[in-house]
């Protein structure tokens, strides 16, 4: 009867080291790690119009443009840039979503069209709630000792025409290079915008693929951003 015995424990111990190894995991995300903020976006217009993406945008305001946009802006307060990405721990899926509010940039605009444009973001500034997970990405997956600052540059001019009024977003389609981890690619993306007294919001994600290990992520992770521009 004692190998029975010895027997039954073994498949009892193998049986709860799988169910920690599963369960664990389970508990920790679902229950105990929250929910990942709300995606980086523009607040729904005060009017009821809505917009549409192509390559000069489009909008459905029948209100007038609310003045000229002419001239340079900087990016100011209340702008954030971060990552958002599906990433499997042991089997289980969750989101992580890591930001930075330090960001910095300009925008010039020539009559109706955007014709510069870059913001950029010290990556250690770039944070999730997971001090872990901070570690990786300032380490393994980014080396921001090494590579210390993320850019994206705006390389195609945006037509803005027909101006929007106040409170309208409207969405474009946008060109540039994006560096991150010391290369720099070609993207292109969607981005909206609201026009806000002297102010421009503008909100987008890029398509940004991150490499996990022991954490891995998806390979459609985003790089997320919000910027509040304010006429210099």
């Amino acid at each position: 009867m004692r190998p029975r015995h010895w027997l039954r424990w073994l498949i009892g111990a193998i049986v709860a080291l799988v169910v920690l190894g599963v369960g664990g995991p389970f508990l920790y995300i679902h229950f105990f790690n929250g929910s990942a903020p709300a995606a980086l976006s523009l607040p729904t217009a005060s009017t009821s119009a809505s917009a549409s993406t192509s390559t000069g945008g489009t909008a459905t305001a029948s209100t007038a443009a609310s003045g000229s946009l002419a001239g340079p802006y900087s990016v100011g307060s209340g702008s954030a840039v971060g990552y958002r990405v599906n990433e499997v721990l042991l089997g289980q899926s969750t989101t992580a979503v890591g930001r930075s509010s330090s960001v910095t940039g300009h925008l010039t605009i020539a009559g109706t069209t955007a014709t510069a444009a870059t913001f950029s973001v010290p990556m250690d500034t770039v944070l999730s709630d997971k001090s872990q997970r901070n570690a990786q990405f300032d380490g393994r997956i980014m080396d921001v000792a090494q590579y210390p600052t993320g850019t994206f540059t705006l390389t195609s001019p945006i037509d803005l025409a027909p101006l929007p009024a106040t409170g309208v977003i409207k969405s474009y389609t946008a060109t540039g290079k994006l560096t991150l981890h010391g290369a720099t690619r070609t993207v292109t993306f969607t981005l909206t915008a609201e026009r806000k007294g002297a102010q421009i919001e503008v909100a987008g994600d890029i398509p940004n693929p991150i490499i996990g290990g022991f954490v891995t992520t998806q390979d459609h992770g985003l790089l997320e951003f919000l910027l509040v521009f304010s006429k210099t």
